[in-house]
């Protein structure tokens, strides 16, 4: 490919994000692509410092604002930094969660609406995923999964929130056609299969 393919997934917290991603990987390394694996808030040196910010359980004192600007901050750098060059290197990107995720938690979870997609335009500067899988799952199963002394400040947060969230994602899930919505009640290699196949038609167009 003569450029890479940048693919996110997205979902609320316990959905199976991070086995999928780790399956996808092997998959399309068995086919000989190059992949990268990252994620946000993170993936570089200044972002996981935000990271630790963001998700800190001692920070309930945090703005909604502050919170949006810091996703958009480490986003910004994240895209610079890794995602971009990774691209126009002409590998796979694979990153567990987006701009997506801030439109989701913060648009919508924290009722701070468009401008969460507008601060985050600047930050990704036209950078956006070719396909997207958003794990699809009742937030109170995904929560359930999380132990609570393992939880971050956001993992913390009521369902009423969570639930939010998940009404905002499949609002975003009916806006663009890039986003596909997967049933992450399946078993493991049933999401895996569904996930493969939505992979294999985006590289037979590309």
């Amino acid at each position: 490919m003569e450029k890479g393919l940048f693919i996110t997934i997205e979902g609320s917290d316990g959905s199976g994000k991070s086995t999928q991603i780790a399956l996808l990987k092997d998959y399309l390394e068995s086919k000989g692509f190059v992949v990268l694996t990252t994620r946000e808030p993170g993936g570089t040196n200044i972002g996981e410092k935000i990271r630790e910010i963001i998700l800190d359980k001692n920070n309930i004192e945090m703005d909604s604002m502050t919170e949006a600007l810091l996703y958009a901050a480490s986003r910004a750098q994240h895209v610079a930094e890794k995602i971009v060059p990774a691209l126009e290197r002409g590998e796979i990107v694979i990153c567990d969660r987006f701009i997506d995720s801030s439109i989701a938690y913060q648009g919508y979870g924290r009722n701070l609406g468009d401008c969460v997609r507008i601060i985050n335009e600047y930050a990704v500067r036209g950078c956006m995923p070719d396909i997207t899988f958003l794990m699809k799952m009742d937030p109170g199963v995904g929560k359930s999964r999380i132990k609570e002394e393992d939880a971050d400040r956001l993992e913390r947060e009521k369902l009423e929130f969570h639930q939010k969230v998940y009404a905002g994602y499949e609002e975003i899930e009916k806006i663009y056609d890039r986003i596909v919505g997967i049933d992450a009640t399946g078993t493991i290699e049933e999401i895996s299969v569904q996930i493969r196949s939505h992979i294999d038609r985006v590289l037979n167009e590309k």
